[in-house]
């Protein structure tokens, strides 16, 4: 797997991670690949037919901008939809293609390709699609509100638009916009010490609760056990919060009216109480 997995480095990427302006989501995502397993992947199916409301996706077409691990492409793929997964990560691409290799060798019905979201030509040229999902990925483009704008051009008249975006906490959410930048233009040796000591506040509240809850052992074990419902243990999501950059946060009211005023109804939303973490919306394009 590895050699495949380091497969199609492009110089641009590693350009722009060698001088701190993209953290390195494929290497990440590389990294939790190697402990994925089916409980993960029966939570990504959870999550998907809870929010589109749903128990099924056969018959459907299924987009998935942004793919990064492939998990949902996966999950998407086996509650029957037809799908096309892209990253503009490299990495992130070879993840999709080893999940696929590994759990649906030979299927015509899941594309995998490198693609990026902030190409309008290229979204274009793929057609329509009944679902497009995007879940925390178009803040992390440097351009999010072209990115937005871009995510609703191959959704079809009366399909979905299900994205994830980070909630706008005021100075929160500007305070970690620099920690995330000082993370990138650290040395390597020096990026997961920093990430634990931006951490240590956050770690010691959730360490001191599980402690006088009786649930101690369980608060250990998800440092390298996946706990959350994108299938990640809680050092590999703390990497991939600290680390992740370019980093863009919207208010829900925000979100709403930009998809309003192109013709989408909001059909589902999830925001309260998600702090600096992601709002999930589900829009419908109006016929």
């Amino acid at each position: 797997m590895e050699d495949t997995l380091n497969k199609g480095e492009s110089p641009w990427r590693a350009e722009e991670v060698a001088r701190g302006e993209r953290f390195a989501f494929g290497e990440n995502w590389r990294r939790f690949l190697e402990g994925v397993r089916d409980k993960q992947i029966v939570t990504a199916e959870s999550s998907l037919k809870r929010m589109l409301e749903i128990d099924s996706l056969a018959g459907l077409s299924f987009l998935d901008i942004g793919s990064g691990s492939g998990l949902f492409s996966l999950a998407a793929r086996r509650l029957g939809a037809r799908v096309h997964s892209f990253d503009y990560d490299p990495q992130s691409v070879a993840c999709a293609a080893e999940l696929r290799r590994r759990y649906s060798p030979g299927d015509d019905g899941w594309v995998v390709e490198k693609g990026s979201a902030l190409d309008a030509d290229y979204l274009a040229r793929l057609g329509h699609f009944d679902i497009v999902y995007s879940w925390g990925v178009l803040h992390h483009t440097g351009r999010m509100w072209q990115a937005l704008e871009n995510a609703q051009l191959p959704v079809a008249p009366g399909g979905r638009l299900f994205i994830a975006i980070y909630n706008d906490s005021g100075s929160k959410s500007r305070r970690w916009a620099r920690i995330k930048h000082a993370y990138n233009h650290l040395p390597r040796l020096l990026q997961g010490p920093f990430a634990l000591l931006a951490m240590t506040p956050n770690e010691t509240k959730a360490f001191l609760r599980a402690a006088l809850d009786g649930r101690l052992g369980e608060y250990l074990r998800s440092w390298i056990e996946p706990e959350n419902s994108r299938g990640m243990s809680r050092w590999r999501d703390i990497v991939d919060w600290v680390g992740g950059y370019p980093y863009e946060f919207a208010t829900p009211e925000q979100i709403f009216d930009f998809y309003r005023e192109r013709g989408f109804t909001l059909t589902k939303l999830k925001c309260g109480g998600v702090g600096l973490g992601c709002n999930e919306f589900v829009f419908v394009r109006e016929v």
